[in-house]
């Protein structure tokens, strides 16, 4: 549970680092307290040691890793522990951490829809995270709807997504001989390291992954022109358009998040309020389950 204390927001943003970094890399050092939020070694270190003095339980020096590492005991006391911590600390531009983070700017008349959160291994992420930075292959036993009791698989991942509510791994699978997503709540077990890449199959590679795809919006035709105008204006739409750029893999998945379904007939307009002006542009990269 975060921990109800009168500190300083910007020295709860630490804090919060180092149990982020701790829980899901498995190791934080001073050189990453210091990176993260433009400070010397030494105001680094002295955070670390303001830290263990109010979580002397949670962290011990690892010689070999030149770092803390997470003890058995460990329990985050200024974060919840959820995945979204890590990675869309991760996902936003590379930078560790927001100047808003623990600002409460006391907004009473503001309500925020809770959504479920998928379990996924802190043990699983550490080591998928290892294997992207390094150039690993990974063995893992992974669930699929093809296989719900998990098969084992060849894996060399590269880049952690969030899409479609759940966080997956852009990754080449040996099987199949494609890069292809993978939940990450469907690991089962810890993924194994099984050597360095066998070809150039790193995130360089994967060409898919490295194209852009435009997506044109348009208000539903089947609406009012009334309604439409309203629509465009609620999406802030040039001419009666709006143009998104993605990459390539991930147009399924911003169709689905803004709730456009395959079946577009089938739909009521007033529900879907936008359809895609150039689908058959984008046949190569919708392929609807």
């Amino acid at each position: 549970m975060t921990e109800s204390t009168p500190l300083p927001w910007d020295t709860l943003a630490r804090y919060r680092l180092i149990e982020v970094l701790a829980l899901w890399e498995g190791k934080v050092a001073a050189s990453q307290i210091g990176r993260a939020f433009d400070i010397g070694r030494q105001q680094s270190q002295k955070i670390l040691r303001q830290y263990r003095i109010l979580a002397p339980d949670n962290l011990i020096y690892d010689e070999s890793k030149k770092g803390f590492v997470p003890t058995n005991d460990f329990k985050t006391r200024f974060t919840q522990g959820r995945v979204e911590e890590y990675l869309h600390l991760q996902g936003a531009n590379h930078q560790l951490d927001s100047p808003f983070t623990g600002l409460s700017l006391g907004a009473a008349n503001t309500e925020a829809l809770p959504m479920p959160s998928r379990e996924i291994s802190p043990l699983v992420v550490r080591e998928i995270v290892k294997a992207a930075r390094q150039g690993l292959r990974l063995e893992v036993n992974y669930a699929s709807f093809s296989n719900p009791q998990g098969e084992d698989r060849i894996l060399v991942p590269h880049t952690l997504v969030f899409a479609a509510n759940r966080w997956h791994v852009r990754a080449f699978c040996e099987k199949h001989l494609q890069y292809r997503d993978f939940v990450l709540s469907r690991f089962r077990d810890v993924p194994e390291p099984c050597g360095s890449m066998l070809d150039n199959h790193d995130g360089m590679h994967d060409a898919d992954w490295h194209t852009q795809v435009e997506v044109r919006l348009i208000p539903d035709r089947r609406l009012l022109e009334v309604e439409r105008s309203l629509i465009a204006r609620d999406y802030g739409m040039e001419n009666g358009e709006l143009a998104l750029t993605c990459r390539g893999p991930l147009v399924l998945y911003a169709l689905r998040e803004m709730g456009l379904n395959p079946q577009h007939s089938e739909v009521n307009p007033r529900a879907q309020q936008v359809e895609i002006a150039n689908r058959e542009e984008l046949t190569r990269w919708i392929r609807w389950d």
